[in-house]
């Protein structure tokens, strides 16, 4: 069988720009929102949860939104989607989580991080799904370098045991203490380091939320402490309760912190609330703050 030269030429064409396509590495930070329902599921540009969509957020930043009251397993498919687009191949990612979506991200590294994964092209739909990479090969997990998490709530929020959400959410079943340690296993990262921002600036529910809180998660839950259930952890002034240790090591007492979660900054001033408000605010804008800094 004959080949023209104009086949060869045109073969030749398609193989440089899919070797150009292979080689083209890209850096994106991956931002994860929480409970609430703004942020539209599937659009990766849309920041309205957070605040300004000019503000500086890490190199590349696109949001992972997700319906924001679905639960965890359900709603994961959004987050792999993103992960897919932007975190195979030649490109790498950065993961800023919050609340809730430190589930989210612990739940499909857990489940996920370890299975096989089409290495995709980083131009989304309208739904967030991204088209398969030229070479149309596979990747065992993602290219993740750390996690970064802020008022993380993969250890579950008393006030989601007490009803203090009266609403008829899928994620507040989810966010009690006992149901999020059992959801996944916490310990299976996929190699990924999750390092936490635990906020103090709790008031409201301080005789429901044990040791420090930020109003909606206390530092049990935000300081990555192990177990299959809560316990009360402070600042290291609060005399009368175990401190929360900087780095990985044990908590006071004794009560280890889950593998590959390291405390990166504890709230010693209580300066910092749970909350976002729509304009970066709370812990979650101190830890963007470090995402400036590092997500390069």
């Amino acid at each position: 069988m004959s080949i023209s030269l104009r086949s060869i030429a045109r073969w030749a064409l398609v193989a440089l720009a899919v070797a150009a396509v292979s080689t083209q590495a890209t850096n994106y930070t991956v931002w994860v929102k929480g409970r609430g329902t703004a942020g539209t599921p599937g659009d990766h540009l849309d920041f309205s949860y957070w605040g300004s969509g000019s503000v500086d957020a890490g190199v590349n930043k696109v949001a992972a939104n997700w319906d924001g009251k679905g639960h965890i397993a359900a709603q994961n498919y959004r987050l792999r989607d993103a992960l897919d687009c932007y975190c195979t191949g030649g490109n790498w990612c950065y993961l800023a989580a919050y609340s809730a979506g430190d589930m989210m991200v612990g739940y499909a590294l857990d489940l996920y991080g370890g299975t096989a994964r089409k290495k995709k092209m980083p131009t989304p739909n309208s739904q967030g799904v991204c088209p398969d990479h030229p070479d149309g090969t596979s990747q065992s997990g993602w290219n993740i370098k750390w996690a970064l998490v802020a008022a993380g709530a993969a250890g579950g929020s008393e006030l989601a045991n007490v009803g203090a959400w009266a609403v008829s959410e899928d994620l507040v079943s989810d966010l009690k203490t006992a149901t999020a340690r059992s959801l996944y296993n916490h310990n299976n990262t996929a190699g990924v380091w999750f390092y936490m921002y635990a906020g103090a600036k709790g008031a409201a529910y301080s005789a429901i939320l044990p040791g420090q809180d930020d109003e909606v998660v206390a530092y049990h839950s935000s300081g990555a402490i192990s177990g299959s259930s809560g316990g009360a952890y402070c600042n290291p002034r609060d005399w009368f309760c175990n401190d929360l240790t900087y780095g990985t090591a044990a908590a006071q007492g004794g009560r280890a912190k889950w593998s590959f979660h390291s405390v990166f900054f504890r709230d010693d001033g209580e300066d910092f609330n749970h909350y976002v408000n729509g304009s970066w605010s709370g812990i979650a804008g101190r830890m963007r703050s470090d995402v400036v800094v590092y997500a390069k």
